[in-house]
């Protein structure tokens, strides 16, 4: 067994373990390991893990595992990560990373860090619920109803449905608020439960506010959740969202080693 340093973040709620791998003292990490790791009650506790490693072509890579060990993109392990790589010493204030759905930009303002998202052109609509990737699968279903026992149970019911227990989906309760404000709840996939954030929730419903009122042009959105507030903006033209950016505060927590 070795002895690793980690470092506890937290992006509205949404936490994570990180860990510096950029030397590569980890190596083909056991999803026994990382169900243990992440486990509230016999290890550190989080959503994900998350192991910043050395990339050839950009700055670093974010190896991101979801707290059952299988793999995902996150849009606030990804906002904490570049805050993490920047603490180390890793990266500047702008700075470019890889991660499982491609390269992504960043910039940090402060506490506040801003992630560039994949594109976003498809859109499917099922009866007034809607289907859409933004780096990882949503679901979305517009309710005033976004309590815990509501998000639990529909996104349940949602994710080991027959349409997507197979590869699984996120699945998020919208509440719209105003023309630029909503708050939302999510069910994720891989942590098998409502989260208190979810940065590519977030931007999902964030987009599909825009399908409920368009707007061309630019737009940015406030998304209450749980765990506190983020902001998405993007640009829409003819069905295409681009230049999206998720933005929030990423906060170290604590460090601490432990025995893997």
């Amino acid at each position: 067994m070795s002895l690793i340093h980690f470092t506890k973040y937290q992006g509205t709620g949404n936490d994570f373990i990180i860990i510096d791998n950029s030397s590569s003292q980890i190596h083909n990490i056991s999803l026994e390991t990382i169900k243990k790791l992440c486990d509230r009650r016999f290890g550190i506790g989080a959503d994900g893990l998350i192991l910043i490693e050395r990339s050839i072509t950009t700055d670093f890579n974010m190896n991101y595992f979801n707290s059952d060990g299988s793999k995902s993109f996150c849009g606030n392990g990804s906002r904490c990560a570049v805050h993490f790589a920047n603490r180390i010493g890793l990266i500047s204030n702008e700075t470019k990373f890889e991660a499982i759905d491609g390269v992504h930009f960043a910039s940090i303002f402060d506490k506040d860090i801003s992630i560039q998202m994949r594109s976003v052109s498809k859109i499917e609509n099922l009866k007034n619920d809607f289907v859409l990737n933004t780096g990882s699968p949503h679901f979305v279903k517009i309710s005033e109803d976004i309590s815990s026992k509501h998000i639990r149970e529909f996104g349940k019911s949602i994710r080991y449905s027959d349409d997507f227990s197979k590869e699984g989906i996120n699945v998020n309760l919208m509440n719209l608020l105003g023309e630029n404000l909503i708050e939302i709840a999510t069910y994720e996939r891989g942590v098998e439960d409502e989260t208190l954030s979810c940065g590519t929730g977030a931007t999902a419903c964030a987009i599909i506010l825009n399908e409920l009122t368009p707007i061309e042009g630019s737009r940015s959105v406030n998304v209450n959740v749980k765990g506190g507030r983020l902001t998405v903006n993007y640009n829409y033209n003819e069905g295409n969202y681009t230049n999206i950016s998720l933005s929030g505060p990423a906060i170290p927590v604590f460090n601490g080693t432990i025995e893997i």
